[in-house]
């Protein structure tokens, strides 16, 4: 009896685990059965949109100027759109956005133009796409939004986002809010071959390398110089003027990148470039501070060093965690974490050796 009782229990166990696994996936092997779209959905195309968020997009010619897409995706109770651009970026691009709220059951389907990055600047019935007919339902926990596009061929460069938990747009501005991820991506609509975007990636090489080399990097070695080659008096000067001021010119230069990197990405990265404006404030303190030191044989001498080495030991502490946090944003995996620590390591332990040498 207690064999038997197990026997069910672990049966109904693993049917329960299955039937809510199935209801959450959507696949390209299975066939299309939804009630309430607005046209024939038996022939389309089949591709795996976004695999980490496992949106699925099927399309295809209906006719000479008319294009059916359905866009699945798991029902998070949050909008769900698809983007056309011309350049794989968000802004400039035109998108159909579909939600059905949890909360009150409201629904709907708009289209928007991506003109920038604030909810001001995302148009509500904006943009060059001529939807001609749309719906959104709901299926098994997946959103399924459907709509037929007239159009020549639709642009291959598409995106995808979804938006925060909840947060839907309403009557009657039908303002968006800003989405919590998003993928770009290429797609052949003859051979349904489709392959991710990095919009930006030379730009977003550029801000990493040159704010790790200047900030995260010549800042450590200028100090390094400050502090332990003062015997070689002037030479050390000099060689600490020109690091920090290679590092802070670099380090400008990749916050520049940063600031235009976010606007043409139209991303969510306010914590990463709150410390890259603090640290670049800080750097601009000590650009100052340098130009109106006090002669040594000033009284207020050894206050400017002590502001000098705080702000400037402060400013090091920062630029590393920043540049561990961008490579973290990035995604550029272990390699790049373990090559900058190890770039960090190195230097910390020139530091204890001249340290332990100072002192003996």
């Amino acid at each position: 009896m207690m064999a038997s009782s197990v026997i069910f229990i672990f049966f109904f166990t693993i049917c329960g685990l299955a039937a809510f696994v199935n209801s959450q996936v959507d696949s390209c092997s299975s066939n299309l059965n939804i009630n309430g779209l607005p046209f024939d959905s038996a022939s389309l195309h089949c591709v795996n949109a976004w695999s980490s968020q496992n949106f699925i997009l099927r399309y295809a010619q209906t006719s000479s100027n008319l294009w059916s897409f359905v866009l699945s995706a798991p029902d998070a109770n949050s909008y769900i759109a698809i983007g056309f651009s011309s350049n794989g970026l968000m802004i400039g691009s035109s998108a159909v956005v579909g939600w059905i709220s949890a909360t009150d059951g409201s629904s709907g389907v708009k289209k928007y133009f991506l003109g920038g990055q604030s909810s001001e600047e995302v148009v509500p019935d904006g943009g060059n796409l001529v939807v001609n007919t749309s719906a959104i339902v709901t299926q098994s926990s997946r959103l399924y939004l459907a709509f037929q596009l007239t159009a020549e061929q639709p642009s291959q460069r598409i995106i995808y986002a979804l938006g925060r938990t909840g947060l839907m747009p309403s009557s009657p501005s039908f303002s968006l809010t800003r989405h919590t991820s998003t993928a770009s991506t290429a797609l052949n609509y003859v051979t349904g071959q489709t392959s991710s975007l990095s919009p930006g990636s030379k730009l977003r090489k550029s801000h990493g390398a040159l704010s790790m080399l200047g900030w995260g990097i010549l800042m450590i070695i200028g100090a390094i110089v400050a502090r332990y080659f003062r015997e070689w008096d002037p030479a050390w000067f000099y060689l600490h003027a020109c690091a920090q001021s290679l590092g802070f010119s670099l380090g400008v230069a990749g916050v520049i990148c940063g600031l235009v990197l976010e606007n043409r990405l139209g991303v969510d990265v306010s914590t990463h470039k709150g410390l890259g404006i603090f640290i670049l404030v800080l750097g601009c303190l000590q650009v100052m501070a340098f130009l109106a030191r006090p002669d040594k044989s000033s009284k207020v001498r050894k206050y400017w060093n002590w502001y000098h080495h705080s702000a400037g030991g402060i400013l090091i502490v920062f630029a590393a965690a920043n540049v561990f946090y961008g490579i973290h944003l990035a995604r550029k995996g272990r390699e790049w974490n373990v090559g900058y620590g190890v770039v960090l390591a190195i230097l910390f332990v020139i530091a204890v050796l001249l340290e332990v040498r100072l002192w003996v």
